[in-house]
């Protein structure tokens, strides 16, 4: 039966795989030629957190799209402020380095297999809600690389996978925040998270990005130890 194989425990990989896909990870976020094709799966986490807290919520998620300047968009309806709002806007840059860091805590406990099928539910559930060509595309190239992975490699192929996965979402989880403090700096991004948090809650943008920064360097410190000191 397939749910007690999703369940079940696997050996712990070789330190080398673990610090060899951290390695990998690193090379698929520091470099901004490679940076501009793979932050697509960062804004996949993105709008998905955005869509996943306005749901849990009480919120009406109306759709999400993602596109091809790896910005993306995400429409729910409900109280235009309230806890509810604030909460939705807050998610988007915590979520690809919370997910790391949930993605590191299985991993951590030698359950491999789980981590690979859950990826694939949440980006099944998210393909719902997308509502342009470009972002279903990213978000079913995604979902069917977990798929295969999960069902035809060996495990040894599986743990790499998960294992750089997890780290590309802690170490892509923290480039996108400076990345916003420089826009904000240099007057771009009018309209960012952090500014609509500000106009809802009346604390200071930067005190927003304080917490985005936070968030994404604990995460990465904290879901590096679990992968690194299981």
């Amino acid at each position: 039966m397939v749910t007690p194989e999703i369940f079940a425990t696997q050996p712990a990989p070789d330190r080398w795989l673990v610090i060899g896909t951290a390695v990998l990870a690193l090379a698929a976020v520091a470099p901004s030629a490679i940076w501009r094709l793979s932050r697509n799966a960062i804004t996949i986490a993105h709008e998905g957190g955005h869509g996943l807290i306005a749901l849990a919520t009480g919120r009406r998620l109306e759709g999400i799209r993602l596109h091809s300047d790896t910005s993306g968009l995400t429409v729910s309806r409900g109280r235009p402020t309230g806890p509810g709002m604030i909460l939705t806007a807050a998610a988007g840059y915590t979520a690809p380095p919370l997910l790391g860091l949930g993605g590191a805590w299985l991993l951590a406990s030698h359950r491999i297999t789980l981590l690979l099928w859950v990826a694939t539910a949440l980006l099944i559930a998210m393909l719902v809600m997308i509502r342009n060509a470009y972002g279903a595309l990213t978000v079913v190239l995604t979902g069917a690389a977990f798929l295969l992975v999960s069902w035809l490699t060996e495990p040894e192929v599986q743990a790499a996978f998960a294992y750089a996965a997890v780290w590309f979402l802690l170490l892509g989880g923290v480039r996108p925040v400076f990345e916003l403090q420089v826009k904000r700096r240099h007057g771009g991004a009018p309209d960012s998270d952090a500014d609509q948090l500000a106009r809802m809650t009346h604390v200071p943008p930067a005190m927003w990005l304080f917490l985005f920064h936070a968030v994404s360097l604990c995460s990465l410190i904290g879901g590096g130890r679990r992968l690194l000191d299981p």
